[in-house]
């Protein structure tokens, strides 16, 4: 039986930390008028970036695999401020 990564991450789940969430965009407007690759969008593996029609790019942390990849990948500017979650937030794998 073969199974799809997007099947198996589905399976796992999410505390959100509406307090404090662990990534975030230090200036959008860096992002929407700037950084012309706007790479996080494509490389985020969980979807987290959006790009929006106006331009603007949307941060959604819920379902965020926590790899790091925004922070690597966002190195003209260095606008990704991440860190990880506090003690029992963050995501939770189902199949390790």
């Amino acid at each position: 039986m073969i199974v799809k990564v997007e099947e198996k991450l589905f399976q796992n789940r999410y505390r959100v930390d509406a307090e404090r969430p662990h990534v975030k965009i230090f200036k959008p407007d860096i992002c929407e008028y700037e950084c012309k690759t706007q790479q996080c969008i494509v490389c985020c593996p969980a979807g987290c970036y959006t790009l929006e029609g106006n331009g603007k790019v949307v941060l959604i942390t819920d379902g965020c695999l926590e790899c790091g990849t925004c922070r690597i990948i966002c190195d003209d500017y260095r606008n990704v401020d991440w860190e990880y979650p506090r003690g029992g937030y963050g995501v939770l794998f189902k199949f390790g």
